[in-house]
């Protein structure tokens, strides 16, 4: 492969793949849409056609095997992401793989071990929530704006499963979406890129509506039992000596208004809220310890991050970067928090982390 030029077979090319992706990589000079593979036949053709990709595979393995694919960009659900992405990286090829990582904690630590025995570039799609003020709270907290944190809350709430005749998403599919459940994953993500890990959660979680229509209801398969949870509540502690607050709801009417992540400390507080219009707006307010009232924090132009996913990963790939964040480790420290939440409910105890001290 010649840096000037990089060859990209999709495996699945629906969703975001087709809304951000494909656009995105269209504008970076030097990319070629080399390959694609989806669900069928038929899909395949019409991905190909849309977007004009050179060459329509048969199966995932062929595309992975092809000479005339560098990077294997992965768009399926989780239940793939580890198989296609080991065989992508033992076969010499660069990896992008969609968010979320994996089924659970061991299928992401089968990943992560596949891409630390190569030199080849592996990234995971980054959420878009709380993006553009990235920066500003990197630097807010690096300068130790909120002194010695105190509490760390999350709070995620929204109504896209409140109406129990809503058929049911892939995501609330067991042997699809594995471990993953609402946006805890991403927002964790987050979490742990401003302030650290977790090193001990205890969960509750409750599916509010225990069956819903089928994905396929017109096909006369009736009610389907919804096996992941519709809220989640996790209390924690942190690395730094927090305590972690965690609240995820599905069925929030009227419930996504003041979704935020907030940080309370020794020296001051930070409150981002979300944006709900364009991913990852919102504000940032924040106050020192003796001001009256939080107060908005500029996010300047200059300073905004935006998304430029895709760029950003070519560049990797050309600078032989091999970890872009979020990468494989990023992917397997959110994989193992939201396992550990699962682990808690289940067992109906508090869980340790991390699961296995450096190993990583």
């Amino acid at each position: 492969m010649t840096t000037d030029r990089i060859r990209i077979g999709f495996i699945g090319a629906g969703g975001i793949v087709r809304q951000r992706h494909i656009p995105g990589l269209r504008a970076v000079p030097g990319v070629e849409l080399a390959g694609v593979v989806n669900s069928s036949p038929e899909s395949t053709a019409r991905a190909a056609a849309e977007f004009g990709i050179a060459r329509r595979f048969d199966s995932p393995e062929q595309l992975i095997a092809s000479d005339e694919v560098d990077v294997v960009w992965i768009g399926t659900q989780p239940y793939l992401h580890s198989k296609l992405s080991i065989a992508a990286l033992e076969a010499g090829k660069h990896v992008f793989c969609q968010a979320r990582m994996a089924m659970d904690y061991e299928d992401a630590r089968r990943m992560y071990n596949a891409w630390r025995k190569t030199d080849l570039t592996a990234n995971l799609c980054p959420p878009p929530h709380y993006m553009r003020g990235d920066r500003v709270m990197r630097r807010l907290l690096s300068e130790g704006f909120v002194g010695k944190p105190y509490d760390v809350i999350v709070r995620s709430y929204s109504d896209q499963f409140f109406d129990p005749s809503k058929p049911l998403h892939w995501r609330q599919i067991g042997h699809i979406s594995g471990v993953n459940t609402l946006d805890v994953g991403m927002q964790i993500e987050v979490v742990h890129r401003w302030l650290g890990y977790t090193r001990r959660v205890v969960a509750q979680a409750v599916t509010v509506i225990p069956e819903r229509p089928a994905a396929e209801v017109n096909q006369g398969r009736g009610q389907t039992k919804v096996e992941r949870p519709d809220t989640v509540t996790v209390a924690g502690e942190m690395e730094n000596g927090a305590l972690f607050s965690g609240l995820w709801s599905g069925v929030a009417p009227f419930g996504a208004g003041p979704n935020a992540i907030e940080v309370h400390g020794s020296e001051g507080a930070i409150r981002y809220l979300a944006g709900m219009d364009t991913p990852g707006s919102g504000q940032i307010l924040a106050a020192k310890v003796g001001e009256r009232e939080l107060r908005e924090v500029p996010i300047p132009d200059e300073g905004a991050r935006s998304w430029t996913v895709e760029a950003d990963f070519i560049d990797a790939v050309r600078q032989g970067k091999r970890d872009p964040e979020p990468s494989f480790l990023d992917g397997l420290k959110y994989m193992e928090f939201t396992d550990a939440v699962f682990r808690s409910v289940a067992e109906g105890r508090a869980v340790d982390l991390p699961y296995e001290p450096d190993s990583t």
